[in-house]
């Protein structure tokens, strides 16, 4: 029996694992780096070893460092959570071969389906549809082809090409980003499906020859081909179910399979389904699994791991409907790029259960308030997932708890994520992997700009009354107090966008709100006279009585930074000081690294003419690449960093020069002759 359990990975999927440990009285061993040493998942483990560094090569991907932490701490098995090691066949025959238990499949098995192409051929000897695939982009005559890493998943490395002109770059960029993400830059082509939908079996075998299909699950709302919704079970037709099932089964069977995967397929809009890959560990996904079977798929890890026999032999039948979604560390201003910084304040309300199988809300996440998010790691905080009895009301418990979360300190998907949910499209099954390129109506955020004064209002009265709380001198003293009452109150703000914010009011003798007026650059103004009456206002809470309606608005602050959760969205503020220093001016046409990275490639030289949206050069962070383009026509004035360089946040990447004599010497002397 498994006593002592290390687990290879970090994050939310450790904390997992060790939460079913507990249960099952397995003792548990972490492995961290040092960006990781104050997470939850170290403090949680019973043992904790570290790993000199904080990229992921140099710690979590070191099979020599995790096995001497396991010998180190006594460890006798090894869970590899997912990703990182959990789909590496040499991790999991070094485990093996140093006489430890290996909590996954058997290393030939997750070589035989590591090699994506291998594992095309063989799969498609055991009767599985697959689609078109080639290796050579000269080999490519029918258009659109998805490019795809060979190994490794998550969407890393993948891009679809719609025209034959654009697969020679495509191709170059998912090698460079599968080699950053895997180590590996072998990729291949795949014809594209349109309107296909992502779906899946979850699949268990054990060491007596019983391979069993758990259930299959939707996963068709992606963004850059990474999944951040999925469902259990996948609203199908029974038909197209069992072909799923017969399908996946018979995969794992043609590689002998033990422990948990998943069989992931494409579903045409004929109905025809197509294998797409199968990973050999346990998914980001498995809770709505979970959490419809009534399983712990861990938990089966764990006893097949150990020889034990599955305790069932039959697809078990779906209990109610579950839905999941992820959510990241991404800024909605920056393009959702990924985002960093502290997390101030995570909480999310109504949660039943952590790392459980219990019916409600699920919250399975990697951080708590004060972590700290860098950009060493995936972008991914947390997962949260609503079980009820049937589908509708699954999505509208998730998406309620979603809304009135309270995410600070770092911007994340979560607008986004709720809007998705709400959609009438949602709700009615239109589903396929296009659905948020068809529906960019579900980028706008929550919260309206007609309630950004509202916002903004109670930021600086709940400002003003925290000042009030933490005086001094005078404490009596009502805030605000004026000898001269008609002279307005005023608090300014960035927002997000990083337009300014002004906040103009003014309490009347009995503390009402006697007249208030916002002025926000880019709209969102208002002001408020008599419809604006203030019922409460104190450091956290503030309540508005507007047109008859009350309004209660949870005000958070952490040094400058103002957050305001209301009934229509969640808006992030800064308070600008009332006497600013001087700063130095950044030259015009700066434009500045939105996160820490590394400059991996610059395309142009200082002195060159672009036009707006030209490429500049490329960003490296939290293993995506991020392009830099020309936000306007001009000259290349500044290249500060070059390739290879590291920078922080704000930092300058390059400067544009459009100024009115860089604009001349971009008209051609020739009018007939255009430079570019």
């Amino acid at each position: 029996m498994i006593n002592r359990l290390l687990v290879a990975n970090r994050g939310e999927i450790a904390r997992r694992v060790f939460a079913t440990c507990r249960a099952l009285g397995v003792e548990t061993v972490a492995v961290h780096s040092d960006a990781d040493a104050d997470a939850p998942f170290v403090a949680e483990a019973d043992q904790a070893v570290r790993l000199p560094g904080n990229a992921p090569a140099e710690t979590y991907l070191r099979i020599d460092l995790v096995l001497d932490a396991a010998r180190r701490s006594g460890a006798d098995a090894v869970h590899p959570g997912y990703g990182f090691l959990a789909e590496n066949a040499e991790f999991a025959a070094a485990v093996t071969d140093a006489g430890l238990t290996w909590v996954g499949p058997r290393a030939k098995a997750i070589a035989a389906m590591g090699d994506k192409m291998a594992a095309k051929a063989l799969l498609a000897d055991a009767g599985v549809p697959m689609l078109p695939t080639w290796t050579d982009a000269d080999q490519v005559t029918d258009f659109p082809v998805l490019v795809k890493a060979a190994a490794g998943g998550g969407g890393r490395g993948m891009r679809v090409v719609r025209e034959a002109a654009g697969l020679a770059e495509a191709v170059a960029g998912a090698r460079r980003e599968a080699a950053a993400a895997f180590g590996d830059g072998t990729v291949f082509i795949e014809r594209y499906v349109e309107r296909g939908r992502h779906v899946e079996v979850q699949i268990f075998g054990d060491s007596h020859g019983t391979v069993v299909a758990l259930g299959a699950r939707d996963c068709s709302i992606q963004r850059r081909h990474q999944k951040i919704v999925e469902e259990a079970p996948g609203v199908l037709p029974p038909q197209v179910r069992e072909r799923l099932y017969e399908a996946a089964v018979a995969a794992g069977r043609a590689v002998d399979y033990v422990g948990a995967g998943t069989v992931e397929f494409l579903l045409a809009p004929d109905g025809q389904v197509h294998f797409l890959e199968m990973n050999t560990r346990l998914q980001v996904e498995h809770p709505v699994t979970e959490l419809t079977t009534g399983l712990d798929l861990v938990r089966l890890q764990l006893l097949v791991a150990e020889g034990e026999p599955l305790p069932l032999d039959a697809t078990p039948p779906a209990d109610g409907h579950a839905v999941e979604v992820r959510l990241c560390a991404e800024d909605p201003a920056q393009g959702y790029r990924p985002s960093t910084g502290t997390l101030h304040r995570f909480a999310i309300p109504g949660v039943a259960a952590e790392f459980a199988p219990a019916k409600g809300l699920r919250l399975d996440s990697g951080v708590v308030d004060g972590s700290t998010i860098g950009v060493h790691y995936d972008s991914m905080l947390a997962k949260l997932i609503a079980w009820a009895p049937t589908r509708a009301e699954a999505v509208r418990a998730l998406a309620g708890a979603l809304a009135r979360a309270e995410l600070h300190g770092v911007a994340t998907n979560r607008d986004l994520l709720v809007r998705v949910l709400r959609s009438a499209e949602f709700g009615a099954v239109d589903l396929d992997t296009g659905f948020l390129e068809r529906h960019p109506e579900v980028f706008a955020p929550l919260l309206p700009d007609d309630q950004l004064p509202l916002v903004a209002l109670a930021a600086a009265l709940a400002s003003a009354a925290r000042r009030r709380a933490e005086a001094t001198v005078l404490a009596g003293l009502p805030s605000g107090w004026r000898n001269v009452p008609a002279f307005p109150q005023v608090a300014r703000f960035t927002g997000a966008d990083g337009g300014e914010i002004e906040v103009r009011y003014r309490l009347d003798r009995a503390r009402a709100l006697a007249d208030w007026s916002v002025s926000a650059a880019g709209g969102g103004n208002g002001s408020g006279g008599e419809s604006v009456t203030l019922v409460e206002a104190a450091p956290d809470r503030v309540v508005l009585d507007v047109d008859g309606v009350r309004r209660a608005y949870r005000v958070h602050r952490a040094g400058s930074e103002v957050f305001v959760d209301g009934p229509d969205g969640a808006a992030s503020l800064t308070e600008l000081p009332r006497f600013p220093l001087p700063t130095a001016e950044l030259a015009a046409g700066s434009l500045l690294a939105p996160l820490p990275g590394a400059v991996t490639r610059v395309h142009v030289e200082v002195g060159q003419r672009v036009t707006a949206g030209d490429l500049l050069l490329t960003l490296e962070a939290m293993k995506l690449e991020h392009p830099v383009l020309a936000p306007t026509d001009g000259v290349v004035a500044e290249l500060p960093v070059p390739a290879g360089g590291q920078v922080d946040t704000g930092a300058v990447l390059a400067v544009v020069d459009n100024s009115s004599s860089a604009r001349r010497d971009l008209e051609p002397s020739n009018p007939e002759e255009d430079p570019r």
